[in-house]
C-alpha cells in the first residue's frame, strides 16, 4: 500500500514527468524517477526514521516529485511547502509540524533559514542500492498537508498512504476518465497544494499518465498556452482564478480532452465560456484538503449543470 510504490510501478521506458523548466523538454522516464527517489531514500534513511516529518520546498519539477516519493517510501511523512510563502507563514507550519529536516533547493534554503536544517533535493542523494519500500498500511501516515488559512490559523490535515487510491476516482471522473491513449495532465497550481499534489500529480503517476512540470513566474495567457503547446497536454485542472484571467484576456485553447476546476462554483456563464473558448464541458469536483475529491460531475456521463456535481468518487481497488 506504499503510496512510492503505487506511482512507480511501471515500466522503466514510459514518460512519467514531462518536465518544461528552463525552456528546454525533458522527458523523464519512470525509471528515471525511480532512481530519483533510490538515491534520495538512501541519503534520508541516514537522518530520518519512519514517521517523522520532512518538509518539500521545491516547486514543480522532477525533485519535487521524488521528494515525496523518497520520503513515503522509507516510511516517513512528507509536509508541502510553498515557496510564495511569506516568512509567517513558513514559521508557522515548520514550528506546528516538527520538521525533521526539509529538503528543498538554494532559493528554498534561504526562505527556511533558520527554521529547519536543509538539504539540497538534488545533490543529497547517494547512489547505491535499490532501497526496500517500508511497510506501511492505508492508516499508517504519510503526508501532513496545510490548509491555507482562510479561516484561522492553517491547520495540518494528516493522511495515510490508502489517500491516493481515494483520490484517483475523483481525478479520473473530473478528466472524463483519465488515461486515456494521450492524455498528458498539468495544472497551473502548484504541488505544494493538495489541487497540485493529489489532483495532478500522484493519480497521473499513478495511473501511468504523464505529468507536465512548469514552473511559471506568473501566470498568464501566453505562458499557459504555450505550456499546453510544448507539453502536448490534454487534461488540465484549471483553478477558477485562472479560467477568469483566460476569459479576460479573451483566451482560446484547442486540443483539450478535458478541464476540470474546484475550489469554488463556475457558474452557467463561466461553464458556457468553457464549452466555446476550451473546446470541452468543463467538469467541477469539491473537496478541501481535508477531504477531497469526494464528488465530480463528469461530462462524458451526464450533462453538466451549474452548481450540480451529481457523481460520487467512490474509492475503488485500481491495482
Amino acid at each position: 500500500m506504499n503510496m512510492a510504490a503505487q506511482c512507480l510501478d511501471h515500466p522503466d521506458d514510459g514518460i512519467a514527468i514531462i518536465d518544461l523548466t528552463g525552456g528546454a523538454r525533458r522527458d523523464v522516464t519512470c525509471g528515471a524517477l525511480r532512481a530519483m527517489t533510490d538515491d534520495l531514500a538512501r541519503a534520508l534513511a541516514a537522518e530520518v526514521r519512519p514517521g517523522d516529518r520532512v518538509g518539500v520546498l521545491l516547486s514543480q519539477s522532477p525533485w519535487c516529485a521524488a521528494a515525496h516519493l523518497a520520503i513515503w517510501s522509507i516510511g516517513a511523512i512528507s509536509v508541502p511547502l510553498f515557496k510564495l510563502f511569506k516568512q509567517d507563514a513558513l514559521t508557522s507550519r515548520i514550528g506546528d509540524s516538527g520538521l525533521a529536516l526539509v529538503l528543498t533547493d538554494a532559493e528554498g534554503a534561504a526562505l527556511v533559514g533558520d527554521l529547519a536544517p536543509c538539504r539540497d533535493a538534488a545533490t543529497y542523494g547517494q547512489t547505491g542500492a535499490p532501497v526496500p519500500m517500508a511497510e506501511v498500511t492505508r492508516d499508517t501516515p504519510a503526508v501532513l498537508s496545510y490548509t491555507s488559512g482562510t479561516t484561522g490559523k492553517p491547520k495540518g490535515a494528516l493522511h495515510g498512504h490508502g489517500v491516493l487510491d481515494g483520490h484517483i476516482p475523483g481525478v479520473a471522473l473530473s478528466h472524463d476518465d483519465v488515461g486515456q491513449p494521450g492524455d498528458c495532465l498539468w495544472t497551473p497550481a502548484d504541488w505544494a497544494w493538495i489541487g497540485g499534489l493529489f489532483d495532478v500529480l500522484m493519480p497521473g503517476l499513478a495511473l501511468g499518465v504523464p505529468v507536465v512540470a512548469a514552473r511559471a513566474g506568473r501566470f498568464d495567457a501566453d505562458t499557459c498556452t504555450d505550456i499546453i503547446a510544448r507539453g502536448g497536454v490534454r487534461n488540465v485542472f484549471f483553478p477558477p482564478t485562472a479560467q477568469r484571467l483566460l476569459k479576460a484576456e479573451g483566451t482560446t485553447i484547442s486540443g483539450l480532452r478535458s478541464v476540470a476546476s474546484g475550489g469554488e462554483p463556475l457558474g452557467a456563464e463561466m461553464l458556457a465560456w468553457g464549452r466555446d473558448a476550451l473546446g470541452v464541458t468543463i467538469n467541477e469536483f469539491y473537496g478541501q484538503t481535508e477531504c477531497n475529491m469526494v464528488v465530480s460531475s463528469c461530462g462524458a456521463r451526464f450533462e453538466a449543470k451549474p452548481g450540480c456535481m451529481a457523481s460520487r468518487c467512490r474509492a475503488l481497488r485500481w491495482r
